[in-house]
């Protein structure tokens, strides 16, 4: 095989050689000959990308290297071949499936890089067909999947391809066949004959939540994993076994089309509508823009939503809604003037991991976290990545010094989705889990039902800080002012060393500590003294107690009605809750029973703290037993306070949705699949305002 360049090496080269032209036949021949390296460069990712699944560096980075490509030979089009990778759409096709010679080549699409070629694109559109006023276009989301072209003759479908190389694909039509959302018979139209050949193009994808059931497929039985929802999908789809693509769960929507026997139309989007009327499935997010403006508006509305989507978008595509000025607009190189794509910023980048540091957590959880060479993504730099746990580490083999694609979603914690084990040179490291704590040096404790490790000693001083943060959080006591900053601070000073010392601070130690001013202390102060009336349920979620999140304490809460009589509280007692589980009692049994608890208790009530009454409100139980899911943002409530309400009124709030679920609470920006799945499931969907009547008996 052979070498190829370095990624940065080779963008240097070319970035040089574009700011100077060859003129001397040296100078032509190093050209050339890099080049040819970027060529070269281009068709190893491409094969990767487009016929092993298995990709080495990100959409963008492969994104960047056509560029480069591009506008070198722009600079020298001389020097252009026709085998070059801007000559072609794609890959080749594999030899392992036969291949299929199209009637109209599938072409690529022109990209836009920000808003201002947007406009670009705009103004030259208008230019060529001599029009002054807006152009009609259809906005439509750019799913991250696999291209095909659908041939249906007589309404009967009879062959599918992948893209290939534009004009030539491979046959995919038994696995194609094996999709539910491809119908093999299309719907017949009331008064219409069938169009003798139908040739419908559509993008092949994997929703996200059956892609992460695959990957843990893959990892359970040791299998490579696929690096994002697109590669599973064309993975999926090029198996030699058909009966395989039947289980993974794959979807279409279609887009385009080529030849349409007999039938024309004067729009794009009355074309789309066609397809929906023959059971063909177009994506519902469509729309008709006027003018670039309505593009952006929609374009930024996506944007916010796409984490939301069951399944990928990379951006979005815009067409000429008028099929006559497609027609008159044409195409150029190897794509149409009447439609560009907009990608969003991406989602992943390839870096290389640094070291692996561990974190302490307040329950003594040591996690791994990757320390990564910088790298942007989302407009974000991203220099660290959890690890979650050592199976984890195992289960990709990761190493350090790994070249790694690591993925930034949403607000999402950023993670690595895979090492590339082909970039190994060999100095690489296996990194070993630590059998004592790195921060204070007790054993760590290997739980066998658990992938978690801990720290046995709870008074590791990283410990300390985690629980005291989450003692002082909103969902917890609610201490405003007082954050991660301040309570490092506190226990560098040794001004406090557990949550209870909190209530022994004075304003005078607090002003004097750097950065802490008169009326910031004065407002931390009284922050303390408010927190100082917790209700049972509060405090106890606030302690950090293993394995007591918010539902169990609310469940303890109400179980036992005092802090008394949780104490002493049997483990029999605690597992006759519907709720409780055995690690819960063990958790919460031995919590009650340590010196270190009941020293804290000490602190705290000696100093003010006093457990507030249940309000009468919370006495009213008329949604007993009710299981509540939440998605979406309220206008009237916070999520703590919404799953208060319910709680109080005896109701629970679940992160997931069963069919033993009651309600589903939806919001503003509320998650898609969520209401589908409560829709196949029966489940009553409540907006604020049933929410509201719902919670006050109505």
């Amino acid at each position: 095989m052979k070498k190829i360049i370095g990624l940065s090496f080779l963008v240097s080269l070319v970035f040089l050689n574009v700011l100077s032209e060859a003129q001397t036949p040296t100078e032509r021949e190093q050209l050339v000959q890099e080049l040819e390296a970027l060529r070269e460069e281009i068709r190893y990712h491409n094969k990767l990308y487009y016929v092993d699944n298995n990709p080495e560096i990100s959409d963008a980075e492969y994104d960047t290297l056509m560029q480069q490509l591009r506008d070198l030979e722009a600079a020298h089009s001389d020097l252009i071949t026709s085998d070059s990778p801007t000559q072609r759409v794609g890959a080749t096709p594999s030899e392992e499936f036969k291949t299929v010679t199209r009637s109209l080549p599938m072409l690529g699409l022109a990209k836009a890089k920000d808003e201002q070629e947007l406009w670009k694109f705009d103004r030259q559109l208008k230019n060529l067909l001599d029009w002054e006023g807006e152009i009609e276009y259809v906005f439509e989301p750019k799913i991250d999947g696999l291209s095909v072209e659908l041939v249906y003759e007589n309404g009967v479908f009879t062959i599918g391809s992948t893209r290939g190389d534009g004009m030539t694909g491979e046959n995919i039509t038994p696995n194609l066949r094996m999709l539910h959302a491809i119908p093999l018979k299309l719907l017949r139209l009331e008064g219409e004959t069938y169009p003798a050949r139908l040739e419908v193009r559509g993008e092949v994808y994997m929703n996200k939540n059956d892609f992460e059931l695959l990957n843990e497929e893959h990892a359970q039985e040791g299998k490579e994993l696929f690096a994002n929802p697109r590669n599973s999908a064309a993975g999926s789809l090029r198996q030699k076994d058909p009966a395989v693509t039947a289980e993974r769960r794959l979807t279409i929507y279609f887009y385009g089309s080529g030849i349409i026997d007999g039938k024309t139309f004067a729009t794009h989007w009355k074309k789309l509508e066609y397809f929906k009327s023959l059971g063909l499935r177009t994506n519902p997010l469509n729309r008709i823009c006027y003018g670039i403006d309505a593009v952006l508006e929609q374009y930024q509305a996506l944007k916010k939503t796409r984490e939301s989507l069951p399944y990928e978008i990379d951006g979005i595509v815009i067409k000429v809604n008028n099929l006559r000025w497609q027609e008159q607009l044409g195409e150029i190189s190897n794509s149409p003037r009447w439609a560009i794509a907009y990608k969003f910023p991406p989602k992943q980048a390839t870096t290389r991991v640094k070291n692996i540091v561990i974190q302490i957590g307040r329950t003594g959880s040591l996690t791994p976290v990757a320390e990564l060479e910088p790298v942007e993504i989302d407009g974000v730099v991203v220099s660290r990545a959890t690890l979650h746990n050592q199976v984890e580490i195992e289960r990709k083999d990761l190493r350090i010094g790994d070249t790694v694609i690591v993925e930034r979603a949403g607000d999402v914690i950023p993670k690595i989705i895979k090492a590339i084990t082909s970039k190994r040179t060999g100095i690489e490291q296996v990194y070993q889990f630590p059998d004592f704590c790195p921060v204070c040096g007790a054993e760590v404790e290997k739980s066998e039902e658990e992938t978690i490790v801990r720290c046995i000693n709870p008074l590791c001083p990283e410990q300390q800080q985690e629980k005291i943060e989450h003692f002082v959080s909103r969902s917890g006591m609610n201490i405003r002012g007082v954050g991660p900053k301040l309570v490092e601070q506190l226990l560098a000073e040794e001004l406090i060393h557990d949550a209870g010392d909190l209530y022994r601070l004075t304003h005078e130690q607090l002003i004097e500590l750097t950065g802490i001013r008169e009326k910031s202390a004065q407002k931390i102060m009284q922050a303390i003294e408010r927190s100082k009336r917790p209700t049972l349920a509060q405090l106890l979620y606030a302690l950090g107690i293993r394995y007591v999140g918010k539902q169990t304490a609310q469940l303890l809460a109400e179980h036992f009605g005092s802090l008394e009589g949780l104490k002493i509280a049997s483990k029999a007692d605690l597992m006759n809750i519907q709720g409780i589980g055995l690690k819960a009692a063990n958790s919460i049994t031995r919590y009650f029973h340590d010196e270190q608890t009941a020293r804290l208790f000490v602190k705290m009530f000696e100093n003010g703290v006093e457990i507030a009454a249940p309000d009468a409100a919370s006495l009213s139980q008329h949604l007993t037993d009710k299981r509540f899911v939440l998605t979406g943002t309220l206008e009237a409530y916070t999520r703590d306070e919404v799953t208060q309400l319910i709680e109080q009124a005896g109701g629970r709030v679940t992160s997931s949705m069963s069919a033993n679920t009651d309600y589903l609470v939806i919001g503003r920006k509320p998650s898609s699949s969520k209401i589908t799945k409560a829709q196949k499931l029966g489940i009553e969907i409540l907006d604020e305002a049933a929410f509201q009547k719902l919670l006050i008996g109505g």
